[in-house]
């Protein structure tokens, strides 16, 4: 049978599609007509939350918000003022939060980049380009904790970015003021631009009323930049000067491994990070001997999938311009993902050139240098370049190469090399083509890669594509995926490799009368059906159907029921870790059901339950109860507890290994934490985990002191023990001081 894409092609029509869809939406941007002129300020600013300068009072004012959520159909009730002014090193930006109702203001904690949704905020969004893609946001809540991130995709928020400004919240009876300087030097922007994109954003718990500036669909985040207004500038904005930031850290540590009966250890260690900027959007960085201990641990999750899991990447070194490196391909088909780097050995230096050329060009060139581990590992080289152009209004095409080198691989033994599945080299290049429309309600890509190594084949390439359209009331799309045999990405994220696949969506939302308790509800349904690479042959699927209830407060109920049918590729331990596995080519299917239920944030006890029940591998049952509760001390305190629950249980089925016959495994996640903010400026978190799917129970204690923007102290304990015996596997403490200089 000759493989789809010769004979009829889910691919042609996607390219058709696209190019049909960004000629027809090649126009000027939904709100680029509402205007915000920014003038010199008259007078100096003091940030201290107190508008009272001259400077502010002469300022052009931004009022009249409009509703986003619950509905976007009319003004917003809640009050909210907004002023720019800038000088010669600082753009500044000032709102005035009005209040609608009585009662204490609703913030999380004190923490830096707080939870959208469970505070009081306000928040600021500028396209510095105009190019509806890229940008920055910066807020704060109501208490002062500050909110800062790169956009990305038009809309996407990463907030593991920081950079240095600065910021104050002033508050009484009836509002609450929030004023900032960013410094220009922060920004990226291109020489002599004299139009940005802007929007400003509230978020009112007491109302559960969002509102932005210039208007967004209820559909969209209020960080859509294709719907930001024009922040004109009356001259082209100062030039930053001499941009070169050089972040220095010293740390000391002790370190014990009992599990390895290693004797203790003393670490002692320097390095630093560079930031030059080689033009005002041309960013180059640079890193020698980096540390990423004071990094937050991440949140543990229970693995009974076939496939390894994705953890997010959060070192800062890695995170400005990131998309044009992490955000090529899709979730599970990644050329590229950060995280391989540094994994198994130490990274010795690396260098960073990323940003703009001009409008329509963005470029990024990476090049990092790990060192040989302990296990005789040896040095490798990664390096990655990515090319992007903007087309028509808001998509883009985009270009990558990706290149992994194991130096000096002749002199290595072959055990080495079988242990450690060494391979010469292994590179990657692809093309891709991102639909934005200049609404936002059609977006899509089409994605072309291929893999070059000792083992892979020119021609098992990766071909993928999707399109999705959302309105009010629709969301509709289709997925298709086809991935070589051969295929491989070893600085990348790709779980499965040698299959086709077809993944179509659709949901529909109904909206009541004004003034009930619920504000929206309607059907979702969903089919993933994987195939052999030529689609001749299905050996996997799982079909879904839920409707979801969305209710005024924002608390939100999911039902839903799902059958699913895999033929396995290859054996599989339905526990993941018992060791006893279903074999190659064994048929399952079974009918599973849930409902997910998500509390109010604006509460000071916040909840969310996930519950499945019915059928699994080999005739068997699953039970899976997912939760979290916490609670919050205004402002200072806030503890959460997470729990997962999974209960398998196993009959006599023919398919079982003797192992498994007549068991039942109980699969315990737990995971409560405690974030204390002293000041937002002052940050203590403790986090346990136990997991007995992994025999690990861990505590991580991270002490963060920002005594200068930018610049923190840090003192983490870690404390890793079996969760069975609760034997000691390994503890460190790490003491870590770093610093942000501007040269």
């Amino acid at each position: 049978m000759k493989p789809v894409f010769e004979k009829s092609s889910y691919f042609t029509l996607f390219i058709f599609l696209f190019v049909f869809l960004s000629l027809t939406t090649y126009a000027q941007k939904k709100n680029d007509k509402i205007e915000y002129r920014i003038h010199p300020a008259t007078s100096p600013i003091k940030v201290d939350g107190i508008p009272d300068e001259r400077a502010w009072a002469e300022a052009q004012l931004a009022t009249d918000f409009y509703q986003v959520l619950p509905m976007d159909t009319s003004k917003a009730f809640v009050k909210t003022e907004v002023k720019m002014t800038y000088d010669d090193k600082n753009l500044y930006v000032l709102f005035i939060n009005y209040e609608y109702a009585p009662g204490p203001y609703m913030v999380e904690s004190l923490k830096r980049d707080f939870t959208f949704g469970k505070n009081d905020n306000d928040l600021l969004f500028i396209d510095t380009f105009d190019d509806q893609t890229n940008g920055f946001t910066f807020g704060a809540n109501a208490h002062g904790a500050q909110w800062d991130g790169l956009l990305y995709n038009g809309s996407a928020a990463n907030l593991s970015w920081e950079n240095k400004w600065i910021s104050e919240v002033k508050y009484d009876d009836d509002k609450w003021i929030w004023e900032a300087a960013i410094p220009f030097k922060t920004l990226r922007y291109k020489k002599g631009i004299t139009r940005w994109g802007v929007n400003f954003s509230r978020l009112d718990l007491k109302t559960t009323e969002k509102s932005s500036w210039a208007p967004v669909p209820r559909q969209f985040p209020t960080a859509s930049l294709a719907y930001c207004a024009s922040l004109v500038w009356d001259q082209p904005p100062p030039q930053a000067g001499s941009n070169i930031s050089i972040i220095p850290y010293v740390l000391g540590g002790v370190s014990a491994n009992q599990e390895s009966h290693s004797p203790t250890k003393l670490r002692g260690d320097i390095g630093f990070d560079a930031k030059v900027g080689l033009t005002s959007s041309l960013n180059l960085d640079l890193t020698v001997n980096p540390d990423f201990s004071q990094v937050e641990v991440d949140q543990q999750q229970t693995n009974l999938d076939r496939f390894e899991l994705l953890f997010p990447e959060k070192r800062q070194f890695f995170l400005e311009n990131g998309d044009l490196f992490s955000n090529f391909g899709y979730t599970n088909i990644r050329p590229f993902f950060s995280r391989r780097i540094g994994l198994n050995a130490p990274i010795n230096f690396g260098a960073r050139l990323s940003g703009k050329l001009n409008k329509d060009w963005r470029i990024g060139f990476m090049d990092m240098q790990t060192g040989k581990n302990e296990t005789g590992v040896p040095a490798q080289n990664f390096g990655v370049i990515a090319l992007q152009r903007r087309m028509f209004a808001r998509s883009n095409i985009a270009i990558m190469f990706v290149n992994k080198e194991t130096l000096n691989y002749g002199s290595l033994s072959d055990s080495l090399i079988r242990l450690n599945s060494l391979s010469q080299f292994n590179r990657n290049i692809g093309i891709e083509y991102n639909l934005a429309s200049k609404k936002n309600d059609w977006t899509g890509k089409f994605l072309y890669l291929n893999s070059f190594g000792p083992n892979t084949m020119n021609n098992d390439a990766v071909f993928a594509g999707n399109i999705l359209y959302t309105s009010k009331k629709w969301v509709t799309g289709v997925q298709v995926e086809q991935v070589g045999n051969t295929y491989s990405a070893e600085v990348g994220y790709v779980p499965r490799i040698n299959y086709g696949k077809l993944n179509p969506q659709v949901a529909y939302l109904f909206f009541p009368k004004p003034g009930g308790a619920v504000l929206s509800h309607g059907p979702t349904a969903m089919l993933t059906h994987y195939f052999t690479k030529d689609f001749s042959q299905e050996t996997e699927n799982e079909k879904f159907i839920g409707y979801k209830i969305n209710f005024r407060k924002t608390n939100t109920l999911l039902v839903w029921a799902a059958h699913n049918y895999v033929k396995l590729l290859s054996p599989f331990d339905p526990t993941n870790y018992v060791k006893a596995f279903l074999p190659k080519g064994s048929e399952h299917q079974w009918n599973s059901a849930g409902f997910d239920y998500t509390s109010k944030p604006q509460a000071l006890l916040t909840y969310l339950i996930s519950t499945r029940y019915g059928g699994y591998y080999a005739n068997g049952t699953r039970l899976r109860l997912n939760g979290e509760i916490g609670y919050r001390f205004q402002p200072y305190v806030a503890i959460t507890m997470s729990a997962n629950y999974n209960r398998l249980e196993f009959k006599d089925d023919p398919l079982l290994p003797k192992e498994l016959i007549n068991k039942q495994y109980n699969l315990w996640l737990l995971g409560p934490k405690i974030d204390v903010t002293f000041t937002n400026k002052l940050f203590l978190t403790n986090f346990v985990q136990y997991n007995n799917q992994n025999n690990n129970f861990n505590i991580n204690t991270r002490l963060q002191w920002r005594y200068s923007p930018a610049s923190d102290l840090f003192l983490v304990y870690t404390d890793n023990y079996f969760s069975d015996t609760f034997k000691v596997r390994n503890r460190s403490l790490v003491v870590k001081f770093t610093y942000w200089w501007n040269v």
